[in-house]
């Protein structure tokens, strides 16, 4: 199993945990990850402000570089997966625009977009494609506690997430059972808690939404959230202790990325694990 390389600018920049995880779930499911080094930001929605068309050609860019390597994409973030998806859609779907687009690209590349790929989100692929049956089998060290998915609101949408309900999604939590985890069922998962544009616009509204999904998984018995979004991650951990002081909530809670779930339930990582699981018992409920 094969696919062109797009984690994501978190990923490899202040996130590199995902990465390092990442490689480890490859390795352990059989997955071949090809890098494309040439690849640029999908532009996060914020290029898309102001200046439509360029995003549209960056990405356009993106996917034809799949394309010449004959394989889909697999991005680790659920912003990447929202903005590629939203993108690759509107491109197949307006001729006009396509070959707008593919003008600009043969000019300054010397390449063209054609639509025959995929966007895949890592969570779409573990559950479509590897099985869940087939992750269970490979389990070393089942997680054995409650844990709150979080989905990351972008790539909730029709068919950006395989053919998981974008409004009642089930895909997360199939697979933290499949971990031998308890997956809690609450609102917040599929809730937004704001770009990082809002986080420096709109600070205090921001933290407000995180104290929300934080908070409402902790009622819910939740010991641990996982994200399928390391942008949303940054939100959920690094700024809890100022969420927890504006919102005024008890909100304390281990927050770890989807990989890093998947690589230490396939055994990797057994010292980081078990500081997890110290973290999880210290905090308690």
């Amino acid at each position: 199993m094969k696919f062109a390389y797009l984690p994501g600018c978190t990923t490899k920049g202040s996130s590199r945990e995902v990465q390092d995880a990442m490689l480890c779930v490859a390795d352990g499911l059989g997955i071949t990850l090809v890098d494309m080094p040439s690849a640029a930001c999908c532009g996060g929605g914020i290029i898309k402000q102001a200046n439509h068309r360029l995003q549209l050609t960056i990405n356009a860019r993106n996917f034809a570089m799949a394309e010449k390597l004959g394989l889909d994409i697999l991005t680790l973030s659920a912003s990447c997966q929202g903005v590629l998806h939203e993108d690759l859609t509107l491109l197949l779907t307006d001729e006009p625009l396509r070959a707008e687009i593919n003008d600009i690209l043969e000019r300054t590349s010397g390449i063209r977009f054609e639509g025959e790929l995929r966007v895949r989100h890592i969570l779409e692929v573990l559950v479509e494609d590897i099985g869940l049956d087939s992750i269970s089998a490979k389990v070393k060290n089942p997680i054995g506690f409650q844990v709150a998915a979080y989905y990351g609101s972008s790539m909730l949408r029709s068919g950006a997430n395989g053919l998981d309900d974008p409004f009642n999604p089930s895909y997360f939590e199939k697979l933290i059972e499949a971990l031998g985890g308890i997956p809690v069922n609450y609102d917040g998962r599929t809730r937004s808690i704001g770009s990082s544009l809002g986080l420096l616009a709109q600070e205090k509204t921001v933290m407000k939404m995180v104290a929300s999904v934080l908070s409402e998984a902790k009622q819910q018995g939740a010991r641990l959230m996982v994200s399928a979004c390391p942008k949303a991650h940054f939100s959920l951990d690094v700024y809890q202790p100022k969420a927890a002081r504006i919102s005024g909530k008890k909100i304390n809670m281990p927050v770890i990325h989807l990989p890093e779930l998947v690589a230490f339930s396939l055994g990797y990582f057994v010292n980081r694990y078990a500081q997890l699981r110290t973290r999880i018992m210290v905090i308690g409920d």
